[in-house]
């Protein structure tokens, strides 16, 4: 399916049962494994409890076709690169928020409106499919970076965006964002929580190497970034 028939089809089609919903002929999940294995970077998928993945499937209205559906269904969620990024699903112990609780998607007002929040990482980047409320194009994959404090166009799609966390080049990507036993810190990292840097990366000061680092709620990093130094900083 293509990013614009998944952006469509989550704006038309808003009260399907999950028997609509629930691909059994073509389950993208098969497809996402396929694509597992020719992965370059290291990838886990989480297991979900099936009550947690028909309810996140309901409240996305996406078909299990999709990509972005079968890991909302099938699975609770991907980390990658030893958790540095996390794709949500349909949530895990490891990973306990879902695409349906982190978008508040069932208790709206949504958390970024004209957008779905489909990731994030281990410094507090957020990643989020565009719906028309994003620069860029829906359909398109955005990212917020806690070094530029906006959002800016990573990938065409969502299925473009998987790909190239399976497969692209992660070091360039977070170049000058990375320590050097960065590694070692996230073993301990909750899939809800994330390093809050001081001084923040925006901010002028030594390399990451020589800040300080510290878990915090994932939430809170959420209010920092996205909404209250934005505002503070103006444009």
């Amino acid at each position: 399916m293509s990013p614009e028939s998944l952006h469509a089809e989550s704006r038309a089609m808003t009260s399907r049962t999950l028997e609509q919903l629930i691909d059994t002929v073509e389950p993208g999940i098969e497809l996402v494994r396929q694509w597992l294995q020719s992965a370059t970077s290291p990838v886990e998928l989480l297991d979900v409890d099936p009550e947690s993945g028909r309810r996140t499937l309901l409240a996305l209205q996406v078909t299990s076709r999709s990509p972005m559906g079968a890991l909302a269904l099938a699975s609770g969620g991907l980390l990658v690169d030893g958790g540095w990024v996390r794709v949500l699903g349909g949530g895990h112990m490891r990973l306990p928020r879902t695409l349906a609780t982190w978008n508040r998607l069932e208790q709206p007002p949504h958390r970024q409106p004209g957008a779905l929040l489909v990731g994030d990482d281990a410094l507090g980047g957020f990643f989020a499919l565009n719906g028309g409320g994003l620069p860029g194009e829906p359909g398109q994959v955005c990212y917020f970076g806690p070094d530029t404090l906006r959002w800016d166009v990573v990938a065409p799609s969502y299925t473009e965006w998987l790909l190239f966390l399976f497969t692209g080049d992660l070091e360039a990507f977070y170049r000058g964002m990375r320590w050097r036993s960065w590694r070692d810190e996230l073993v301990g990292l909750a899939g809800d929580r994330a390093f809050a840097v001081y001084p923040p990366l925006w901010a002028a000061g030594p390399g990451v190497e020589d800040r300080s680092r510290r878990p915090v709620p994932i939430d809170e990093l959420w209010g920092l970034h996205v909404v209250e130094w934005p505002e503070q900083l103006g444009p």
